[in-house]
């Protein structure tokens, strides 16, 4: 099993880095008292490959040669456990703090945020020194940080986009989960061949037919150049999902037909390729 332990001073982000860790297959448990991580490694290795989990200055121990141990015995169970450790200044925690008005977790009566930052910062400096990565997060924005999460688990390789191909068609309505939707009711329309008006266009007559013209190839053609082009950047900005709709009158025949041709395209060289016809009876 891999374990991933994301620590850091509060504010620094570490909410922000679990759930790009959710986002790349890790099950992620937040906030688990150090004492508790073999018994957590042991009850998750059975279903899990992946996980994380975060720790803070609540659940730390004031002696770090206990923490030491607990990781020892982590480590003797993972196949690889790593730490990573997100920082920042304190002015700009001061900043964070300030601007989402959210409590810092030492905080009491008794004690103010300059004066917590300052016991947060001492308690977890030794975890600090031992981690594996250590990432600034002073000026990086959410998306920066996404970003740095993804390239030390990946190793810079971008997620895997999760396409729905989705025919429908007009008649029945907009598919409302539709990212983008390509209007395909200018290709010839099997439904007024009369022989053809039985089939699908998941039958061979109606591939047939629709591949006999320029134009299907031709449509089908400059969707792909155009998905070509953008789906990198969505993978950039962590996009995990993507609904591309295709629309025929009744969702029967032209709508079928292309969504099957972009979906076969699509899965010769990329994973998580679904497709879908939401109006085929």
């Amino acid at each position: 099993m891999q374990l991933i332990i994301v620590s850091g001073r509060s504010g620094s982000g570490k909410s922000v880095a679990l759930h790009m860790l959710e986002d790349l297959g890790f099950y992620c448990v937040d906030g688990v008292p150090t004492t508790l991580l073999p018994n957590l490694v042991e009850e998750l290795s059975q279903g899990y490959n992946k996980v994380a989990t975060s720790i803070d200055a609540r659940n730390f121990p004031r002696d770090f040669s206990k923490f030491k141990k607990v990781l020892a015995n982590v480590k003797d169970l993972c196949e690889s456990c790593e730490i990573i450790y997100l920082n920042a200044d304190d002015n700009t925690l001061i900043k964070r703090f300030s601007e989402t008005r959210r409590k810092h977790p030492l905080t009491t009566d008794d004690i103010s945020l300059d004066e917590a930052l300052q016991r947060e910062h001492e308690l977890l400096h030794p975890l600090q020194k031992i981690a594996d990565t250590e990432i600034e997060t002073n000026q990086l924005s959410v998306h920066e940080l996404r970003n740095n999460i993804r390239s030390t688990i990946n190793n810079d390789q971008l997620p895997s986009l999760s396409i729905l191909f989705l025919s429908f068609g007009f008649k029945h309505g907009l598919p409302l989960e539709s990212d983008y939707v390509f209007d395909v009711r200018c290709l010839p329309n099997p439904y007024w061949e009369p022989e053809l008006r039985q089939y699908t266009g998941l039958d061979p007559a109606i591939k047939q037919y629709l591949e006999t013209g320029e134009e299907t190839p031709a449509m089908v053609s400059d969707i792909t150049n155009f998905l070509d082009l953008w789906l990198p950047h969505y993978e950039k900005n962590n996009r995990q999902y993507l609904t591309i709709a295709l629309g025929c009158t009744g969702g029967q025949h032209r709508s079928v037909y292309v969504a099957e041709k972009l979906a076969a395209h699509y899965q010769q060289h990329r994973k998580h390729i679904q497709v879908r016809h939401r109006d085929l009876s």
